[in-house]
């Protein structure tokens, strides 16, 4: 029997009185965190909550999210977590396509009031039960009048439980995909493949109980959540939790509570690079800031170079998805590294590069990327189609294009789907923002295919400029022209002043085809 919580539970015992999450002022330790979960889960079993059923959570990096999370799993329920970004419809979506019992969602604010659209996508799904808002303080009365809230579901619930049994191969998430081609499918991830996740990134970044953790990458993305809180709860670490990425307030963050681990997108390292404080004392944070750790899109080399230079810190470039629980790669401390590549097989997993044909290409040449190991998803949950062709005899088929070289490490190439056939040969975008960020007036870049009546698909580039530079598009393409194949420049150059992103910090290159 295996229930993830054993994490919590363990940590809790060994370290009661350490600080386990801290957001604002707000400090909650182990066994605090603990005796909060169980709350959660004595309050779902008295409403009828069984284990096995699903519930819902949107909620944003608030200590909330680890006592709700856990809270279900300790029921012997199992997750489903919300990107906070959802519209009411896309949230019936969610939740009627998991079969969801049960839905908490933080109340938001003004801006972004989530438990409005939360209670609107709710009252869509009649089979989903119960409704509970997460006020912003837990005594506070619900601002939507006649819900139910989560201080009410924990009032007067014993902070002791006998945690459900649970088997390693049950469900413990379903986590959904961001949905860029068709309708989000829910990845459903065991007990098993979330625990052995969590111990493997512990050892990849050497964390351990004197490490801080600065969680800023969304807790409902499985990222953050194996990588930044699952693995710090292992390895009894703290972790200091932000809602929402601004480098000011990462930075200060990090001065005052030494950080020594960050994790992040590449868009979060580029902001970080670009934001000039002179009030912020670098060299206090670069003293305690030991490893930072990418992931969830390419890293531009020459972002990395010059990151490690002003940090003075090694950034670990690995490669995930939600099917993968996620680690699948990673540049190892011990085995070495290579900036720009995505690293080796991360522990107990095996990688392997194919053509569409199923047979494995050459060092050197490009395949599409395959896994297996204790990380592969159950699968998809209810779609048998996707399932087929998504995992064959066990490996699980990315859709992204590598490379291997000689010495095992692996090169994301490209999305096949983000490809672009101009005139019936292939453009990989990614190599084309490589080259393009090297120019010293480019800050960020993002390439697209667009429609051609002639080629079937044209290049087209959209660039943000350094702060205070000058460069126009014409100039930009024929220096592009000048450091790459004439097939693959873009014929067509927009500076813009910024590029949509996801919650996440992922460039949104479907909106970007929009226009």
């Amino acid at each position: 029997m295996l229930n993830l919580s054993v994490i919590l539970e363990d940590s809790a015992r060994r370290y009661p009185d350490k600080m386990a999450f801290q957001f604002m002022e707000t400090a909650l330790t182990f066994s605090q965190v603990n005796a909060a979960a169980n709350q959660v889960a004595n309050g779902l079993r008295n409403q009828g909550i069984e284990p096995g059923d699903k519930v819902g959570l949107s909620c944003l990096n608030l200590p909330y999210f680890p006592i709700i999370y856990f809270g279900i799993l300790k029921a012997g329920a199992i997750v489903v977590p919300l990107s906070v970004l959802l519209k009411r419809d896309e949230i019936a979506y969610h939740l009627s396509d998991s079969d969801a019992k049960a839905y908490f969602c933080f109340e938001g604010t003004e801006a972004l009031p989530m438990g409005t659209e939360g209670k609107a996508g709710f009252d869509q799904v009649a089979p989903c039960e119960h409704f509970y808002l997460i006020t912003a303080k837990p005594g506070d009365p619900p601002s939507i009048p006649g819900v139910s809230t989560l201080g009410m579901l924990m009032k007067d619930q014993l902070p002791t439980l006998e945690t459900a049994q649970t088997a390693a191969e049950d469900t413990a998430v379903i986590i959904y995909t961001s949905g860029t081609t068709g309708r989000p499918k829910g990845a459903e991830l065991t007990h098993s493949n979330l625990l052995l996740n969590a111990i493997l990134s512990g050892d990849l970044v050497k964390t351990d109980q004197n490490d801080v953790t600065l969680t800023v990458l969304p807790l409902f993305h499985i990222f953050a959540m194996t990588v930044c809180m699952n693995s710090g709860l292992y390895r009894g670490a703290s972790n200091v939790l932000l809602p929402k990425f601004e480098a000011d307030a990462v930075l200060k963050l990090m001065l005052k509570h030494k950080v020594s681990i960050f994790a992040g997108v590449p868009t979060m390292y580029w902001g970080l690079l670009m934001h000039e404080d002179p009030s912020i004392d670098l060299t206090q944070i670069t003293k305690n800031l030991r490893i930072c750790a990418s992931g969830g899109a390419a890293l531009p080399v020459q972002v990395l170079k010059e990151f490690e230079a002003k940090f003075n810190v090694p950034i670990l470039e690995g490669y995930g998805m939600s099917e993968g629980s996620p680690v699948v790669t990673f540049n190892h401390l011990d085995v070495g590294r290579k900036p720009g590549s995505i690293g080796t097989p991360a522990w107990g997993i095996e990688v392997k590069l194919v053509d569409e044909h199923d047979q494995e290409v050459p060092v050197g040449e490009k395949g599409e990327l395959i896994y297996r190991g204790h990380n592969v998803m159950k699968g998809y949950y209810k779609k048998p189609e996707a399932n087929k062709s998504t995992i064959k005899n066990g490996w699980l088929y990315s859709g992204d294009v590598a490379i291997k070289d000689e010495d095992g490490f692996y090169y994301i190439v490209d999305r096949t789907k983000d490809m672009i056939i101009r005139g019936g040969l292939n453009v990989y975008p990614r190599e084309v923002e490589e080259v393009m960020i090297k120019n010293e007036a480019v800050s960020m870049v993002a390439v697209i295919g667009v429609p051609d009546e002639k080629l079937g698909e044209e290049v087209k580039a959209y660039v943000v400029l350094k702060k205070g530079a000058n460069l126009d598009a014409e100039t930009l393409k024929q220096w592009t022209k000048d450091h790459i194949a004439s097939y693959k420049y873009p014929r067509q150059i927009e500076i813009v002043s910024g590029l949509p992103m996801s919650a996440t910090g992922k460039i949104l290159k479907k909106e970007l085809r929009k226009r």
